[in-house]
């Protein structure tokens, strides 16, 4: 229990620093890491789970898209100001670090593996956000034709 609040409360200061230094706005910077800590314990959670970082990353990273959705209609705000500083936290920078530590090694098939990982990684985040903003247009979508907001629109 304590690694998670550990990691909790790590994973919210690292976000609201880099929500300040996007110049977040400042009734956004909690909110925003609250995103970011919750993004990072879906991460650690499906790591412990035994799934791959690959996959612990993009429910991650969905966590983070799919509260920043939410935010971006609750607080009336653009999504970006929540998602952005919110995925900082799950960029694999220490992948890229030891893929360059093994490639100036000599390790070549290290680095294959280990950068192969950290490429995945960086498109799993990729695509987590693309998923959540579609799936969330998809809906609002779907609600609005079905309150009577907007009609379809047919060719003829």
């Amino acid at each position: 229990m304590y690694f998670y609040i550990s990691q909790a409360i790590y994973s919210l200061l690292s976000t609201f620093g880099f929500a300040v230094l996007f110049n977040g706005p400042k009734n956004c910077l909690l909110k925003a890491s609250v995103c970011g800590m919750m993004g990072w314990l879906a991460n650690i959670t499906a790591g412990k789970l035994m799934l791959s970082p690959t996959i612990s990353t993009f429910i991650g990273a969905m966590t983070v898209g799919i509260m920043g959705e939410i935010f971006a209609k609750l607080f009336k705000k653009p999504a970006t100001m929540f998602i952005i500083p919110g995925v900082i936290p799950l960029v694999p920078g220490a992948g890229m670090y030891y893929t360059m530590l093994s490639l100036i090694t000599g390790e070549f098939s290290e680095t294959a593996q280990l950068g192969s990982e950290t490429v995945f990684t960086a498109f799993s985040i990729a695509i987590a956000i693309i998923i959540s903003s579609s799936l969330n247009k998809a809906l609002l979508r779907l609600w609005e034709l079905k309150s009577g907001k907007k009609e379809i629109i047919t060719k003829r």
